[in-house]
């Protein structure tokens, strides 16, 4: 997989969660609209999409990658998203701190990805939701989750800039 496109997207997706979360006015990082119809990304605030994305890629996704690299054929449970928001207060995260620790994770595992042969890379696993898996699908459904993120954060500012209209919902 050494430079593919979704190696490359992987490595461009933290500036591009940073820049995108920063065109959020500091009014709009915690808000939510009154309906959720559309969003095509989980229901979550600016601050909850960015510390959800830092989750996943370091509870998640490390986790999943290295143990369909180092086990056989092993089951990958799904997070609980809504029990991390309040375990772990997204609503009360630093940005800054969330962004840095998930540009760090975000390298290790592009390390992790980029050391894997071949053969690593059809290891399979059984991953809730999805079912069978390779190790190499696992990084296109990575890159995918990403993508949703950057959809939702767009469709929020979407939301937010047009509040005036719908009445400030």
């Amino acid at each position: 997989m050494p430079n593919s496109p979704t190696l490359l997207a992987l490595e461009a997706f933290p500036t591009q969660l940073a820049l995108l979360y920063a065109a959020f006015p500091p009014e709009a990082v915690a808000w939510a609209p009154a309906s959720w119809d559309g969003v095509p990304s989980e229901a979550l605030t600016a601050i909850e999409q960015i510390c959800h994305v830092r989750d996943v890629e370091i509870d998640g996704y490390h986790v999943r990658l290295q143990r369909t690299r180092d086990e056989a054929n092993p089951f990958l449970p799904s997070l609980d998203t809504d029990a991390l928001i309040r375990e772990r207060s997204y609503d009360q995260q630093d940005a800054q701190a969330v962004l840095d620790s998930f540009r760090k994770a975000r390298a290790e595992t592009l390390e992790l990805i980029r050391a894997l042969s071949p053969a690593q890379l059809d290891r399979p696993a059984d991953f809730k939701g999805y079912g069978p898996v390779t190790l190499r699908s696992l990084v296109h459904y990575l890159s995918s989750h990403d993508q949703q993120h950057l959809s939702g954060l767009q469709w929020l500012l979407g939301k937010f800039s047009s509040r005036s209209a719908a009445g400030a919902a």
